[in-house]
């Protein structure tokens, strides 16, 4: 595991590369907001479990478009990181809504009891 913050979060995502164009596959748990728009998901790889998100507007599957005149931004960055890269807690993440942070200790306890959809208030 990298020792800093760009080393463990370079090393999340060689590790959801390695899962190639089907990770769904491996995906152990999917965060959704109260309006059931996706947050992030957490995958189980060869590097241990990696939480993804996208940060900041972006579109939400290959039939959807960004809608450049209301926010104007040209899309979120995909963000990974370990799930257990330690106590640090704050996690950014994305949805309809607006920006959000997730809890590492609450994702580590959503994929212990084996929730598969978890929803935010």
């Amino acid at each position: 595991m990298g020792s800093s913050s760009a080393g463990r979060r370079e090393l999340a995502e060689r590790a959801i590369r390695g899962l190639g164009a089907h990770r769904s596959e491996h995906q152990v748990v999917t965060v959704q907001c109260r309006h059931a728009h996706h947050v992030a998901a957490v995958y189980d790889t060869d590097e241990g479990l990696v939480v993804v998100s996208r940060t900041g507007p972006h579109a939400h599957g290959s039939r959807d478009f960004l809608d450049l005149g209301r926010r104007g931004s040209r899309g979120g960055a995909e963000y990974a990181d370990l799930l257990d890269a330690g106590p640090a807690d704050g996690l950014p993440a994305w949805c309809d809504c607006g920006p959000r942070t997730l809890s590492r200790a609450e994702l580590r306890r959503l994929v212990t009891e084996r929730v598969a959809t978890a929803r935010l208030d």
